[in-house]
């Protein structure tokens, strides 16, 4: 009587064993997924939550084979929050893999050179997969969110292309591109060419935001910062139109006009001596660079030929010749726009 009941305890053992090495390869095997879809892990999602969500989107039709071949494979603590995409034909097994490998779906934004930072603001809001936290904040609140409480924004960030997943926010995308720029900017500092008119990392990022809204020609920037660097050792105004426009605001309607050049801002530099108070825009890695190893030059102006390039003069009366050939297409006429304010230096 005893061998018998251990007989069939065996045989019944033997039959368990089948069944659950059939139910298992059944498991690993069985199509979750008919088409391609995205399902998203929420932060502080269990195993079993996950399931369950499962459940409700239509992809399982029972959670415990999902919470069981998750522990048979040792994984029901490894889930990564994040979106997934998940193949048409994925089965069990595949769905399980992807959504404790953290290979999850990010999403580009890109900041461009010369934005200013409401632009950059602007494109974050736009990024619909994207945890918006800053719409509510103004600017010094956002600098205080990313650790950089009482620092003006303006030309702070680095401008790139960024990668962010589902669960992370606008603050983060930030708070990385700050120490992007920060990081650079440090770097190039350290290596800057002796004998620079400028004191400090801040003043080379103004001076670098004014380059690059002088040019987008990458080989022209070390020659504008050159005119820049002559122009401060001499004492001289600056005298850039991107400085008067950003001290404009929302008054710029797209033409400056005499009178704006006469209006005084903190950045117009056709009133005020100097570097502007802050930068006026993000400057790129070429712009920072040039504003640090400017071009070996002695001229002290430009004027933009309208092919995006421009002719540099040592001299006023050149310079006045170059107005004249390019701006005014020949036509001698009386202009102060720039050559009367250069007059009176």
């Amino acid at each position: 009587m005893f061998s018998r009941v251990i007989l069939i305890i065996i045989i019944l053992s033997a039959l368990a064993g089948l069944f659950a090495s059939y139910w298992l390869q059944d498991a690993e095997t069985r199509v979750v997924s008919d088409e391609a879809r995205i399902i998203k892990v929420d932060k502080g999602t269990s195993m079993r939550g996950f399931a369950e969500h499962l459940v409700n989107e239509g992809i399982l039709e029972e959670k415990w084979s999902f919470l069981f071949w998750a522990r048979y494979r040792d994984l029901a603590s490894s889930l990564k929050a994040g979106e997934y995409q998940v193949p048409a034909g994925a089965t069990m097994s595949d769905l399980l893999q992807l959504v404790t490998s953290g290979k999850v779906i990010d999403y580009p934004v890109t900041f461009i050179e010369g934005w200013n930072f409401k632009q950059l603001r602007e494109a974050l809001s736009k990024q619909k997969n994207l945890r918006q936290l800053i719409a509510k904040l103004d600017d010094q609140a956002i600098m205080k969110e990313i650790g950089a409480e009482g620092v003006h924004p303006e030309g702070r960030f680095y401008p790139d292309t960024y990668h962010y997943t589902a669960t992370m926010s606008d603050i983060d995308i930030l708070r990385q591109s700050y120490g992007k720029m920060a990081d650079f900017l440090s770097q190039q500092w350290e290596r800057r060419e002796e004998g620079l008119p400028l004191e400090s990392k801040e003043q080379a990022l103004i001076l670098a935001s004014i380059i690059e809204k002088e040019t987008g020609a990458t080989e022209e920037r070390p020659l504008i910062a050159g005119v820049f660097i002559n122009r401060l050792r001499k004492g001289m105004r600056l005298q850039t139109d991107p400085t008067v426009i950003y001290g404009m605001g929302d008054a710029y309607k797209g033409n400056i006009r005499k009178k704006d050049l006469l209006t005084d801002t903190p950045y117009n530099t056709y009133t005020r001596s100097g570097l502007p108070p802050t930068p006026i825009a993000m400057p790129g890695g070429d712009a920072i660079h040039s504003a640090l190893h400017p071009a070996k030059t002695k001229a002290l102006y430009f004027v933009a030929k309208g092919n995006g390039e421009h002719k540099f003069s040592s001299t006023l009366t050149e310079h006045n010749e170059a107005v004249i050939k390019y701006q005014l297409k020949g036509r001698r006429k009386n202009f102060s726009s720039y050559s009367n304010a250069a007059d009176k230096q």
